[in-house]
């Protein structure tokens, strides 16, 4: 079992602090839409889950297939599942197809759930530049019924500008926006097509 300490007159004298990383809305398109009609429905958004070794917040990268390593001195604040649905809520408010958005909690009922599993957010040194991918499945379901309305699973790739942490994180706050408009069409579609309720 490995101890981190704070501070320690026996740690090495020369460590490396750890650089903390974010995902967060600031690449989001700030066009306000119009307001929804009164007849629009309201959505729950459940929280994210995560693949098997992507519930964590170290910054995963990959050199060959099958194959997953992290990052010594760069995580994220938080797991990328959880710093997801602040982000979620904000892209199904501006997408203007809802009339109320919210996080879920066990007691909250709404008229429908967006259901999201982060299947991969890692950064592929394979190929030249490096580039991160992010991987969303995301299934939109009728709270009352739990019908399932539609699913799409969303695979966004962005070149990294660096090859380093850093540019991967900047990548894979790129590519987290673009995976979010395409669920955020997929949304608005998926009601255009729901079944009139009686």
């Amino acid at each position: 079992m490995r101890v981190l300490t704070g501070c320690s007159v026996l740690g090495p004298k020369n460590a490396v602090a750890p650089a903390f990383y974010s995902l967060d809305a600031a690449g989001a398109s700030t066009a306000a839409a119009l307001p929804p009609p009164a007849s629009a429905p309201t959505l729950l958004v459940a929280p994210t889950r995560a693949a098997a070794g992507f519930d964590s917040p170290r910054i995963i990268y990959t050199r060959e297939p099958h194959a997953i390593a992290y990052f010594a001195h760069s995580e994220w604040v938080d797991t990328p599942a959880r710093m997801l649905g602040a982000l979620l809520v904000s892209a199904m408010e501006r997408n203007g197809a809802f009339r109320a958005v919210s996080i879920t909690s066990g007691a909250a009922a709404g008229d429908l759930r967006l259901d999201t599993e982060l299947v991969r957010l890692q950064h592929e040194f394979q190929l030249q530049p490096s580039r991160v991918r992010f991987t969303l499945r995301a299934t939109l379901v009728e709270d009352r019924t739990r019908r399932v309305l539609g699913w799409r699973e969303i695979d966004s790739v962005v070149e990294s500008a660096s090859q380093d942490p850093y540019g991967g994180v900047v990548a894979a706050n790129a590519a987290v926006q673009r995976a979010l408009q395409e669920l955020s069409a997929f949304c608005i579609e998926t009601l255009r097509q729901r079944p009139s309720t009686p």
